[in-house]
Parts: structure tokens; C-alpha cells; sequence
């Protein structure tokens, strides 16, 4: 079976869509999901080296390695190559064309993911939380039949 990847978009490829990567890939394991991925990028992150220290600390904190993780710039072949891209306002999915592939986050969930850039840990720490929703609500509408039975049966999908 190809891969399908899911592709997190934000502005610098620094807070938010890095977590969001990061926090879907923990949970499409944990589901044992096989063949979904996910990656991130920015539309604005041609200058941007390293992930954010608060989004790092909140990705630390639940145990999350992203020691290998460099922002990437945004590129079309990117957009073509994704199975979904998850922009986190509606904002960035109009710049991008809102158009086949490509979402945002309000339109699985209700609500968009502000950018915490500069703000405190527990800004960081709630957009955290939002982006967890955000994998939850991804999951259960392209991938929940693919969840094994036998995690099904256990209910150990959920928390």
C-alpha cells in the first residue's frame, strides 16, 4: 500500500505545524496505523533554523523526540505530494487555494490554531492541546477503519 502523508502547514515551520507533525505521528503509531505519515512546512520559513525552544519543551514533555526535525519551506511539490494538507487558519488555506487536498484545522474542528510565536509556555502549552484535538479529528475522519480490531476491541486507541 503507497503512503499517505499528511502535511502540516503554518507561517515559519517553527511552532505549530512542527508539533502538529510531531503529535500526529505519535498518535498514528500509537493507533498502529501503517502507511500514513505525516511532515510539516512553512509559507514563510525561507529564514527559519531551528523549532521554537516552547514548542520543543511542550513536544519534550510528553516524551516526543524531534532531536532531527529542520524547518522546511513550503514548496508545491510538497502540496501535490500530500494525501492532506492541514493548514492551521483559514487564512493560509485561501493563500494556498483551499482547493482539493488542502484544509485547515477549523474545518475539521470548529476552531483555528493561533500562532503562539512570543508568547508563554502555557500559549504554547494550549496550542499543544489544540493540535492533539486537531490529530484526533484527522484520525477519526480519514483513518479510523484502519485502526487493528484488536486496539479497537481493548479501547486502547483511546487515552
Amino acid at each position: 500500500m503507497k503512503r499517505r502523508k499528511v502535511l502540516f502547514v503554518c507561517t515559519g515551520n517553527t511552532c505549530r505545524s512542527p508539533m502538529a507533525e510531531f503529535l500526529f505521528r505519535r498518535e498514528i503509531k500509537r493507533r498502529r496505523i501503517k502507511f500514513v505519515d505525516s511532515a510539516s512546512a512553512g509559507i514563510f520559513a525561507k529564514n527559519s533554523v531551528a523549532i521554537n525552544e516552547k514548542s520543543a519543551a511542550c513536544l519534550a514533555s510528553r516524551g516526543i523526540d524531534f532531536s532531527k526535525f529542520v524547518p522546511r519551506q513550503l514548496r508545491h511539490k510538497m502540496l501535490e505530494n500530500s494525501f492532506l494538507v492541514v493548514c492551521m487558519t483559514r487564512e493560509q488555506k485561501a493563500l494556498l487555494g483551499g482547493t482539493g487536498n488542502i484544509c485547515c484545522v477549523h474545518d475539521l474542528t470548529g476552531f483555528e490554531v493561533p500562532d503562539p510565536y512570543g508568547g508563554s509556555a502555557e500559549e504554547y502549552e494550549q496550542t499543544a492541546k489544540l493540535l492533539e484535538a486537531t490529530a484526533e479529528a484527522i484520525i477519526r475522519k480519514y483513518f479510523s477503519d484502519e485502526i487493528p480490531a484488536a486496539i479497537k476491541k481493548t479501547g486502547r486507541e483511546k487515552r
